[in-house]
């Protein structure tokens, strides 16, 4: 059961809606059906926690980290399989005489899988072992990140709402004078723009890789723009428009000149307000800021480039991945000045840190904020 409810979590943070309702449904149908049975787990959340087409390559994602990849559950052979042949079985405690040979030890071994997949969403990045962490990127992978939606100036029909005065005389002139029914339109609504500055200096190594997995991840969504910071300032954007996750990680490593190098983050927020923020990107964007927190320029500077990014942006998101560690505090120079200017401060070590990350982004989830109620 917690293994179950465990790939439910891991679903919604790929950004599946999956409701408790839903859930519910799913958790009732494999006790129907065979919970040992990888096949039958698949089918049984494929049918009740998609809601929609979007949801089905996620889930695909999400099932063959939680429970393994393989051939598709619901592959059919294409020859015929070759007749049974008869051999001795012995005999195990776990197998009563109502219950087939092999059956018993299915429920474990699934439990097992989807339980280590549990387990590796609490796993710091930097502890992880290759294995591990080849499991945990297709867990990245199904991740998605969406901004909250905005009220757009602009009008779209709809069937309630104010009255569309155009639009009801374009048809009572169609009419002939006629009476028509009345034409109405609403607001229209639209994701507000992503930011994601994602640190690649040196004290940042053991987790770079895991960040820009995340942002290549958060870059298929609509509206998403992704710099890394260091010594220089690069956006990455085009590179992670790859759909392969290993070549969008291997085009940003060509662009990218200052892997493991210093960190100037005053610097580089400058640059960046100069260039992209006050044009227009940072203009109503929720911003995030993936960093440890460590600067080697003037914290003054950080401080007040941070005051212009918070008037400018929307919300201004900072996940660090070493508030998780016992005893932390945000004593370093560059954290400490850049606080005050933060809406929420959140963690960023985990597949689960991101997942909730995901949920502060898009307003959903809950995180410690500084600065702005």
């Amino acid at each position: 059961m917690a293994a179950l409810l465990g790939f439910a979590r891991a679903l919604r943070g790929a950004g599946v809606d999956a409701s408790s309702e839903r859930v519910h449904a799913f958790l009732r149908a494999v006790d129907v059906l065979r919970p040992g049975v990888r096949a039958d787990v698949y089918a049984a959340g494929r049918l009740t926690l998609c809601g929609s087409p979007d949801d089905l390559e996620r889930y695909e994602r999400v099932f063959a980290a939680c429970f393994g990849a393989g051939d598709p559950p619901d592959a059919r052979p294409t020859a015929a399989a070759p007749p049974p042949r008869l051999r001795p079985v012995p005999r195990d405690a776990r197998t009563g005489p109502g219950t087939p040979a092999g059956r018993g030890d299915r429920t474990p071994r699934l439990a097992a899988l989807a339980a280590s997949a549990d387990v590796l969403r609490r796993r710091d990045f930097a502890a992880l072992s290759p294995a591990e962490r080849e499991q945990v990127r297709r867990l990245l992978a199904a991740l998605a990140l969406r901004g909250p939606v905005r009220v757009s100036a602009r009008r779209r029909a709809a069937r309630r709402g104010e009255v569309d005065p155009r639009r009801t005389v374009r048809e009572l002139l169609r009419g002939g004078g006629e009476p028509v029914r009345l034409r109405h339109r609403v607001r229209a609504r639209r994701p507000r723009r992503v930011v994601l500055l994602v640190d690649v200096s040196g004290s940042m190594a053991p987790y770079a890789d895991a960040l820009l997995r995340f942002a290549h991840a958060a870059a298929r969504g609509p509206r998403t723009e992704v710099f890394t910071i260091g010594t220089r300032l690069t956006r990455v954007t085009g590179e992670l428009a790859r759909r392969d996750p290993d070549l969008a990680m291997a085009a940003v490593a060509r662009a990218v000149p200052d892997w493991r190098g210093g960190t100037r983050l005053g610097e580089l927020l400058d640059v960046f307000l100069a260039r992209w923020g006050r044009p227009g990107m940072a203009r109503g964007a929720v911003v995030v800021l993936l960093s440890d927190g460590w600067e080697r320029g003037d914290p003054e500077l950080l401080a007040g480039r941070m005051r212009q990014l918070h008037r400018l942006a929307h919300r201004v998101i900072w996940a660090n991945p070493l508030k998780a560690r016992p005893g932390y505090a945000p004593l370093a120079a560059g954290m400490a000045a850049a606080l005050p200017s933060v809406d929420a401060f959140v963690e960023g070590h985990s597949p689960a840190a991101l997942e909730r990350l995901a949920a502060v982004v898009r307003g959903s989830g809950p995180g410690e904020g500084a600065g702005r109620a």
